[in-house]
């Protein structure tokens, strides 16, 4: 599958990220077909190192998906797709019972039998060990050294108690080069009709503040800093009040409230003319808006001007151009392939992030630009409600130059 590796080739990397809570409500439908089209974006890319990062690991009842969890992993480590990635590490949150831990995380590695040398990072000993055999660790992954694991305080998203939002991070090295893999699940926008009230959203605030934790806390003395890649389900969304000023510009607007609240109920978007046709309906967990084919028009990306939330860290975080539609959030019917929820406003949630010397080892010159691709998987089938996202690239010799102070780590743990 990989072929053997050379110089001139590089190593092949394959990122993604895929918020997986759908597969755990019909298994017998979606996993199957997740997995099909899994198989098949490692097939067509031939990496020779796979990382999976998973938000939302036993969707929304952990307890009673325990055993569909168990055996989506099984099928994972021993299906004959993955049979010459010979090591393999997995790391599941399944810490249920506590509500101050859990996140719900899940994150894969696979290391192709022609990977001869990779080592991972200790952070309790500080250095790094070889990787050898197929380890999974679903305890308290707080305790386990091979990672760092953080759950965000309660008080960065008060309005929601059982929130299962956080990151976990794991440290690499291979070829000639380290870095860090972020799995990271970020505050979701809780109603339609609080994220439009003003721009940007107060949901969008929330976001930004736990995002730059996560920096922070990567990026602080206590471990030397490398390139690191940050992926999961960002849950950022298009600038609500801005896009739906675009989408109505030629409505009004009517607002329903409600009878024994006075509250906001429901805001009716009508044409001014044509006999007044409803072009959108927003409720709280209500995004009905009359053309759905505007978000799936050259990709939706006419829709990026208002995906803005990650230009507050543009010095330190980049991404590649984005060139397939939102990724969530898709129907759950398992023969709609390419229909959205009428639930939100469709986004792009699910990114593949990285730091400017990240940035520098996927595009080192050596790099042609096609073995480079930045893409959804499974297009046109139901994954789920949330589209996996893949970046393919090669790391190729010489690259390890790029690394920020590499040269300490290295001089710790000689590979």
């Amino acid at each position: 599958m990989a072929g053997k590796l050379t110089a001139a080739q590089g190593t092949g990397i394959l990122l993604v990220t895929a918020n997986v809570g759908s597969l755990f409500e019909d298994p017998e439908n979606l996993q199957k077909t997740w997995l099909r089209e899994f198989y098949q974006t490692v097939q067509s890319h031939k990496p020779h190192f796979v990382a999976v990062h998973c938000q939302e690991v036993g969707g929304k009842n952990y307890e009673a998906s325990m055993s569909h969890v168990d055996s989506f992993v099984k099928e994972l480590l021993s299906s004959d797709a993955m049979k010459e990635y010979s090591r393999a590490r997995v790391y599941l949150d399944e810490n249920y019972k506590s509500q101050e831990h859990f996140t719900a995380l899940g994150s894969f590695y696979f290391i192709h039998e022609s990977l001869k040398n990779i080592h991972q990072f200790d952070f309790k000993a500080k250095k790094f060990k070889k990787v050898v055999g197929k380890e999974t660790c679903s305890e308290t992954l707080e305790s386990t050294p091979s990672l760092e694991k953080e759950k965000f305080p309660q008080d960065y998203f008060p309005e929601c108690k059982w929130s299962r939002k956080g990151f976990i991070r794991t440290r690499w090295a291979l070829a000639d080069c380290a870095f860090d893999l972020v799995n990271i699940h970020l505050f979701h926008d809780a109603s339609n009709l609080v994220a439009w009230e003003k721009s940007p959203s107060v949901y969008s605030g929330t976001r930004q503040k736990a995002l730059g934790y996560v920096l922070d806390r990567i990026t602080d003395q206590r471990h030397e800093k490398l390139p690191y890649f940050v992926f999961g389900d960002f849950n950022f969304r298009l600038d609500s009040k801005q896009v739906i000023e675009s989408l109505c510009s030629t409505a009004t607007m009517q607002t329903v409230r409600a009878a024994d609240t006075n509250e906001v109920d429901k805001l009716i978007f009508r044409e001014s003319d044509n006999d007044r046709k409803v072009v959108l309906q927003l409720e709280k967990k209500l995004f009905n808006y009359v053309n759905q084919d505007v978000f799936r028009e050259n990709n939706g990306t006419s829709l990026l001007e208002f995906d803005k939330e990650l230009s507050v860290f543009k010095d330190r975080l980049h991404e590649l151009e984005i060139s397939f539609p939102p990724s969530y959030p898709y129907s759950e019917d398992s023969s709609q392939g390419k229909e959205y929820m009428n639930t939100r406003c469709p986004a792009w949630c699910d990114r593949i992030l990285m730091s400017p010397f990240a940035r520098d080892l996927v595009l080192k010159p050596e790099n042609e630009e096609k073995s480079i691709v930045y893409d959804n998987i499974g297009p046109n089938v139901c994954m789920g409600d949330h589209k996996p996202v893949f970046l393919s690239f090669r790391i190729t010799a010489g690259a390890g130059k790029s690394c920020q102070r590499g040269e300490n780590i290295f001089r710790e743990a000689p590979l």
